[in-house]
């Protein structure tokens, strides 16, 4: 299996596992009442179903995105944008005719 696959595999699997943290942190905790609403009515499961589901989609991403971004070479330290000037192109001074302020008379 590639190295890339293998790695986002884990990251989904850590989100995974952040998710359900997460969610029962927000049961345990009864934050907004959600246990009562989830625990309580029929549909409940579902709603815990789809906390732990979108809950996996943002933390995976946020994993995968650290570990992309840890990536990178120590060596080279990221460009500021500061571009070299193009010979043969330098600013140009255009004159702007003034309009006068308020109003003209006829």
């Amino acid at each position: 299996m590639p190295e890339l696959v293998r790695l986002y595999l884990r990251n989904i699997a850590l989100g995974f596992l952040l998710a359900l943290v997460f969610t029962g942190l927000l049961l345990a905790l009864d934050v907004a009442h959600l246990r009562h609403l989830t625990l309580e009515t029929t549909g409940g499961w579902l709603a815990i179903v789809m906390l732990v589901v979108f809950n996996t989609i943002v933390f995976a991403g946020v994993q995968f995105a650290i570990a992309v971004m840890r990536m990178a070479e120590p060596g080279n330290p990221p460009r500021r944008g500061n571009r070299a000037p193009v010979a043969g192109r330098e600013p140009v001074a255009v004159p702007v005719p003034a309009r006068p302020r308020g109003r003209v008379a006829p």
